[in-house]
C-alpha cells in the first residue's frame, strides 16, 4: 500500500480571547518519570462521508487551547533545571495523505506493518509530542492516525483528548478542563512509610555494562494474530472461571487469564518456569484525584505463576492471581510509592524505571487493556469510528485489548506472539479448557 504525504503542518490553538498566554512549565511527576519512554499510537476508521479535514483542523486548534501540553514540549524549566512539560504552543503536528485503495483493503482483520503508514513516527527529529495523520482513501473513508508521547499523558487522559477533540469539531464545548500537575498535588504523608518492595517492582538496580530495550532480535520472527472473542464465548468463560464464586471474575480478569494460560501454553515453557504479567493500574480513584487529572497516574500489579500451575490448575486459579495481585495495588500501594518516590532514594541508589520497552516479553506478558476507555466516542460531525485499533507494535507478548468494532460486547485481542508458535497460539485461543 502507497500512501502518498500531501501536507504537513503545524495547528496552533486558538484561545477565544485571540492573545495566547505566557509560557508555562509543568513539571514532570513522579508517575510521568516512571511510565514508559514510548509513543502511543492509535488508528481509527471513518467510513464515507467522512468529516471534512477543515471542520477536523477547527476542532483541534479549538481543543489544544484547553489541551495545552499536547500542542507544546518537553524540555527542562530553565529556572531549575526540573524537567517538564513546556506550555508553549508549538502546536500539534498534522499530515495529510492519501491512498490510491479502498479502505476495505485496510480492514482490521489482520494487523500488518502498512498500519504504520497511517500514523506519523514520533521517532524522528520532530519536536511535537503529538503527531496526527488525516488519511484519504479513494472510497471516501478517513483513516484518522493519532501518536503522542507516553510521558506527557497515559491511556485515560488521552481519551479524555480525544473525545473533547471531537465535541470541540461539534461546536460543542469541549467539557471539563484538564487538570495538571503541580508540586503540591503527590505529597508524601507526614511519617513517610514505604510499605512495599518499589526497588523492585517500579524500579530495578541497573548493572552497570547492561543493554536493555529494543535489542532488535528476533523482531522479523514475531507476527501479530487478532483474536475475536464473542460475547457469548466470554460469557461462557466468566461462568467456567466463576463457578462457586459468589461475585464472578470482570470480562477483563477472565479474558487475561485466558490469554495468559494461551500463550504459556503455545510458547512451550517448562512447569518449573515462572511467567509474571505487568498490567496498569489507574491511581486516579485510588488517590482520591481528579477523572480530569492529565499526564500520567498508572502504577502496575504483577500477577505471577508458575507454568505448571497456569496450565494444570482451572482457568479459575489464574484469574484469582491476576484478581488478587490488582487488589493489592490500592489507595496505600500508591501513597506508599508517592512515599518513596519523593524520598529521593532511587536517585540516590542510582534505580532506573523497570518499565522499559523490549522486542520480546517472553516468559511474561504484558497487557494494555482499551476495554472501558471511550475511544468510539471520537465523533467529529459524522458519527462514530467504523473502528480503532492499536497500530502495528511487534512486542512479542505484548497484548492490546479492545472493544470490537461490532458492538455487541465482543472483545478483540491483538496477539504479538514468535511465528513458530502461531499455530499452536491459534489451536488452543478459543478453547475453554
Amino acid at each position: 500500500m502507497e500512501v502518498k504525504v500531501l501536507s504537513s503542518k503545524l495547528v496552533k490553538p486558538a484561545f477565544n480571547a485571540g492573545a495566547a498566554p505566557a509560557t508555562e512549565y509543568i513539571p514532570l511527576s513522579i508517575f510521568d518519570r516512571v511510565t514508559f519512554r514510548m509513543q502511543m499510537a492509535i488508528i481509527y476508521a471513518f467510513a464515507s462521508p467522512a468529516p471534512s479535514t477543515a471542520a477536523i483542523e477547527k476542532g483541534l486548534a479549538a481543543v489544544l487551547s484547553q489541551y495545552r501540553a499536547f500542542a507544546g514540549q518537553l524540555g527542562v524549566n530553565p529556572d531549575d533545571g526540573t524537567p517538564s512539560f513546556i506550555l508553549n504552543d508549538r502546536g500539534a503536528r498534522l499530515v495529510e495523505a492519501s491512498v490510491d485503495a479502498d479502505m476495505v483493503d485496510m480492514a482490521p482483520a489482520k494487523p500488518t506493518p502498512d498500519l504504520l503508514k497511517l500514523h506519523p513516527d514520533l521517532e524522528g527529529e520532530l519536536e511535537e509530542v503529538v503527531l496526527l495523520q488525516l488519511t484519504r482513501f479513494r472510497c471516501g473513508s478517513l483513516a484518522v492516525g493519532f501518536t503522542s508521547n507516553h510521558v506527557v499523558a497515559d491511556g485515560h487522559a488521552t481519551s479524555n483528548f480525544l473525545v473533547a477533540w471531537g465535541r470541540a469539531t461539534r461546536g460543542l464545548p469541549a467539557g471539563p478542563p484538564p487538570v495538571h500537575h503541580h508540586k503540591d498535588l503527590f505529597k508524601p504523608r507526614s511519617s513517610p512509610r514505604v510499605e512495599h518492595d518499589h526497588r523492585n517492582r517500579e524500579y530495578y538496580q541497573p548493572s552497570p555494562n547492561a543493554v536493555v530495550g529494543h535489542h532488535g532480535d528476533g523482531v522479523d520472527n514475531i507476527v501479530i494474530h487478532k483474536a475475536h472473542f464473542t460475547k457469548d464465548f466470554i460469557a461462557g468463560l466468566r461462568a467456567s472461571a466463576s463457578e462457586g464464586r459468589g461475585r464472578p471474575f470482570s470480562r477483563f480478569e477472565t479474558i487475561l487469564a485466558h490469554l495468559w494460560r494461551t500463550m504459556t501454553r503455545a510458547r512451550d515453557l517448562s512447569p518449573e518456569e515462572t511467567s509474571k504479567i505487568r498490567l496498569s493500574v489507574d491511581g486516579r480513584h485510588r488517590l482520591g484525584k481528579p477523572a480530569e487529572y492529565f499526564g500520567n497516574m498508572v502504577l502496575w500489579a504483577f500477577p505471577r505463576a508458575t507454568v505448571g500451575d497456569l496450565l494444570n490448575r482451572p482457568l479459575k486459579h489464574a484469574a484469582q492471581v491476576i484478581h488478587d495481585e490488582v487488589a493489592r495495588v490500592d489507595g496505600t500501594y500508591f501513597q506508599s510509592f508517592v512515599d518513596f518516590a519523593t524520598s529521593g532514594a532511587a536517585e540516590k541508589d542510582g534505580l532506573a524505571p523497570s518499565a522499559v520497552c523490549k522486542d520480546a516479553m517472553c516468559p511474561d506478558v504484558e497487557v494494555d487493556s482499551w476495554l472501558t476507555f471511550p475511544f468510539y466516542e471520537l465523533d467529529f460531525g459524522t458519527g462514530s469510528p467504523s473502528y480503532f485499533m492499536p497500530s502495528y507494535f511487534p512486542t512479542e507478548g505484548m497484548l492490546f485489548l479492545t472493544p470490537s468494532y461490532i458492538g455487541d460486547g465482543s472483545v478483540d485481542a491483538f496477539v504479538p506472539v514468535f511465528e513458530h508458535n502461531l499455530q499452536a497460539f491459534k489451536e488452543c485461543c478459543y478453547s475453554a479448557e
